[in-house]
């Protein structure tokens, strides 16, 4: 709080920072001292959790406060005058607020403590409880293995799917249990085992959830069975393609966490798929018997909890891990004192035995094993006690990044970067004591949360995590009034209070349907999002009735999505005016030509994403100003050159791309100001810089967080190829570069910097269309290559010992090797006699396309190899 902005404010005013600063701070503490206590009670007094909402309420605007006083100190750093009329309206306004500001102090310390006093009355007891204070370990982000005491279900379960109760070709089972006993893992136990899917010509998996709506779930349906974007306009096309797609088939589909009681709705649902061939089965998974029976089902499995023994064994898989028999036995008997406690429901277990992984002291089991925590009554939002216990043990800034999960509605998917960058923009994340940037520090807390089992990773997408129904509730509990979302919020619950909205994309989001924000006069977020539902849609649109009459009023947002609308071709100028802006993303947006001037008036923005703009050519003048940009994400747009100033920018972590236009030098060479850029850099136009000296001040090799390099020249006649070469040598990357891809490069051989085995973290390249090259790099000599692609090579004729390097065993590390659209390649020479049969040894997919005189000479030892592909290869045999 006692920040150089703030003090400086008090002093320039005369203010006692002794009157005023003092009594917040000491507000602020003596409310945590009885936080514990006040978490803890909320779930049996709802005195206590209104205490809770006002004391968020009253710290939030405290926070808006400051943060108005650090966003007019930043202003004046950067000298700022306002051109447009709508800035000079806005920049009136913040000075007439900034003038009474010193009021308005005075009224935030009055009322949080009146707050605070409430505390006596309440019984609020001081007194911090001891914390799990050791980081969770990251390994556990590794896939889980083993589901315990499931075998039987899950035999039983198939059993039925597989017989043929009913008259109808199609017919409903039911999965019953209650919340967190593991309906849905026995589900895709079932739905993917072997006898399973060949006894089913179409499978789908749709997640139902909370709101039973038949236009989106038929419209997930048909994606699900058709493996592919399926458009339509109304529920009549979408059930007649559904039906199309179904008659005569036998198909499986599983409807999770199905709540629907509305036998009409159920039987409108149904139609299409009556039309499945005979044995065609629906799977509902379901915590109430009675929705099981308005879905006519007609077999239905109850879920039992676990058994002791597979209660032990699941909680040990996370207590314990790796850890020695030791430190089981000197636990084991306040373990299964842990574990009853968990009354044999799988998610229970997970969650507690994660919290604990890393504590093997006998009083912080004691403390769990004993908490008051684990009798409290489930209450009308079926919160688990051991997900309350476990969110009770975690640090604070875990506890806000949890709670700002409530964001998102269930079923959501969480994408790990995405969720971070909000993070920081809303303040969840503080600047560490040590050299860690704001995202490393977010990626832990992100892995905290996965290595504690609230959040799971995605199967088949890397970056994608999901959360658990029941812990979605725990996160929209804690979070309380503050945190509203448009689809299942109710409209009077919006208030001054809301500072944080949300709201999944319709085809049309029209001007009624943000009315009742007229009263969020304090909305930090304004974020719309995707669900799996809407895909089906062309694109979205959103009224201009948002853009230029709603938003200008949201002078406190710190975070504004207009992501996936269209027809958005620019912003209104008063964009400049949401000076307390971190995050704005504008992606996925065809229509966007340009950038407003204003928003360079931002200069709190941290996070700019245009990805996917196609239409955007340039950026706003005076881009330079935006001096707290951390991540500025370009890709997929028609941008002809950068703005002037770029290396001002010194706090900027990631920028996508880089653009060097036509006599574009001097702007490239501004690119060696930006020393703490990390992750991936595209550089493309490379063809421009006619001089290595621009290219040596670009200075990537002094860019050691860089992860990803992408170097792309266009085709020029006017460059020689010397030219190029001597710009490629003075783009030698950091020895930390773990991929680095080439593309359209024009010289006729590569800089001696590649294939060097200094690059030890190298483990993907990609050579493209470098037609004028006559031999390749000696990529053999990377120890740690692991996947290799090489394409559109005209001028390679032969590839031998140049290509393995020297004084090493070649490419010792690589599983993937592709050569493609290679014209004039006609040898490969054999490695086997010169390195022993050891070159490749760990080669497991083999492609070769498109080289149509390449005649033989391919390695005949390859012991790892499990796929072999050639096309268009007319001379091998």
């Amino acid at each position: 709080m006692a920040s150089r902005e703030v003090v400086d404010f008090f002093r320039s005013r005369k203010l006692s920072k002794g009157r005023l600063l003092q009594k917040l701070e000491a507000a602020l503490l003596s409310a945590n001292a009885v936080l514990d206590d006040a978490e803890e009670k909320q779930m049996t007094n709802d005195s206590v959790r209104k205490w809770l909402d006002e004391l968020k309420d009253a710290v939030y605007d405290a926070d808006d406060l400051f943060d108005e006083i650090a966003a007019n100190d930043l202003k004046r750093e950067a000298g700022y005058e306002p051109r447009a009329l709508a800035c000079k309206v806005c920049s009136f306004a913040s000075d007439a607020c900034t003038s009474g500001l010193g009021d308005n102090l005075e009224k935030v310390l009055e009322r949080l403590e009146s707050v605070v006093k409430q505390r006596e009355v309440l019984g609020l007891r001081e007194g911090i409880r001891e914390r799990t204070p050791r980081a969770l370990p990251t390994t556990s982000l590794v896939e889980e293995s083993g589901i315990f005491g499931r075998e039987k279900d899950r035999k039983a379960v198939i059993e039925l799917l597989l017989s043929d109760r009913g008259e109808k070709n199609t017919s409903v089972m039911a999965i019953v249990g209650m919340g967190g006993v593991g309906k849905t893992t026995l589900s895709q136990l079932v739905f993917n085992d072997d006898v399973v899917k060949r006894s089913f010509e179409l499978r789908a998996w749709v997640s139902v959830s909370d709101q039973f709506d038949i236009c989106k779930l038929t419209a997930m349906a048909l994606e699900e069975f058709s493996s592919s974007k399926k458009e339509a306009e109304n529920l009549n096309q979408l059930q007649l393609q559904l039906k199309n797609l179904l008659t005569g088939k036998k198909f499986l589909l599983v409807l999770d966490d199905f709540w629907n009681e509305d036998f009409n709705i159920w039987n409108a649902f149904l139609v299409p798929f009556t039309y499945g061939a005979r044995g065609s089965k629906i799977i509902v998974t379901t915590r109430n018997e009675r929705v099981a029976s308005v879905a006519c089902a007609v077999s239905t499995y109850p879920l039992q909890k676990l058994q002791d023994k597979e209660s032990w064994d699941l909680f040990t898989k996370h207590a314990f891990d790796q850890h020695n028999f030791e430190v089981r036995s000197r636990l084991e008997e306040i373990g299964r004192r842990i574990v009853k406690r968990c009354d044999g429901l799988p998610l229970a277990l997970k969650t507690i035995g994660s919290l604990l992984r890393s504590e093997f002291g006998i009083r912080k089991w004691e403390i769990i094993a004993e908490s008051d925590i684990w009798d409290f009554p489930p209450g009308k939002n079926e919160i688990l006690p051991a997900l309350l216990l476990s969110y009770h043990y975690f640090p604070p800034q875990l506890k806000r990044c949890f709670a700002y999960c409530s964001v998102f509605p269930k079923d959501c998917r969480y994408e790990r970067d995405r969720l971070i960058l909000l993070w920081i923009a809303e303040g969840m994340i503080k600047q560490p004591n040590d050299s860690r940037t704001l995202e490393e520090v977010g990626d832990q807390c992100f892995c905290d949360l996965v290595s504690r089992s609230l959040l799971h990773r995605v199967s088949d997408v890397e970056s994608s995590f999901w959360m658990h129904d029941l812990v979605n509730d725990l996160a929209r509990y804690v979070a309380g009034r503050s945190f509203f979302s448009l689809d299942g919020g109710k409209a009077h619950q919006v208030s001054s209070s809301t500072r944080h909205l949300s709201f999944v994309r319709t085809e049309y989001d029209v001007a009624s349907r943000f009315r009742v924000l007229a009263g969020a006069m304090n909305l930090c977020t304004f974020l719309p999002l995707n669900m799996g539902h809407v895909r089906f849609y062309e694109y979205n649109l959103l009224t201009d009735e948002v853009l230029h009459v709603l938003l200008p009023t949201l002078r406190w947002l710190r975070v504004l999505s207009l992501s996936h609308y269209q027809k958005i071709s620019t912003l209104p100028s008063s964009i400049g005016c949401l000076k307390h802006l971190r995050y704005l993303n504008l992606s996925n947006n065809a229509s966007l030509i340009r950038l407003p001037d204003s928003i360079t008036s931002l200069y709190n923005l941290q996070t700019l994403i245009l990805a996917y703009c196609w239409c955007l050519v340039k950026l706003s003048r005076n881009m330079g100003s935006l001096t707290c940009l951390c991540h500025l994400d370009i890709r997929w747009t028609s941008l002809e050159r950068m703005p002037w100033g770029m290396n001002r920018l010194k706090n900027l972590h990631i920028l996508t791309n880089l653009v060097v236009a036509k006599n574009g030098g001097t702007r490239f060479r501004e690119l060696g100001g930006l020393e703490n850029l990390m992750g991936t850099l595209s550089i493309q136009g490379l063809h421009n810089v006619d001089s290595y000296r621009d290219a040596e001040i670009v200075n990537l090799q002094g860019k050691s967080y860089l992860k990803k390099l992408v170097l792309e020249w266009g085709y020029d006649d006017n460059i020689t190829k010397q030219t190029s070469l001597n710009v490629l040598n003075k783009l030698q990357p950091h020895w930390n570069l773990r991929e680095l891809i080439i593309i359209s490069y024009g010289g006729r051989s590569f800089s001696t910097w590649l294939g060097h085995g200094s690059f030890s973290n190298m483990s993907v390249v990609r050579l493209e269309s470098c037609k004028h090259c006559v031999s390749l790099p000696p990529l053999g000599q990377l120890p740690s290559l692991e996947k290799l692609i090489i394409e559109g090579f005209d001028g390679v004729t032969s590839v031998g010992t140049e290509f393995n390097g020297s004084n090493c065993i070649p490419f010792q590390s690589l599983q993937y090797l592709e050569f493609g659209g290679m014209c004039s390649w006609k040898e490969w020479a054999s490695l086997a006699i010169e390195t022993g049969g050891l070159a490749f040894a760990h080669l497991q997919e083999l492609c070769i396309t498109n080289c149509p005189q390449l005649s033989g000479g391919l390695p005949s030892h390859l012991p790892s190899l499990t796929a072999l592909s050639i096309e268009g290869c007319s001379q091998l045999t």
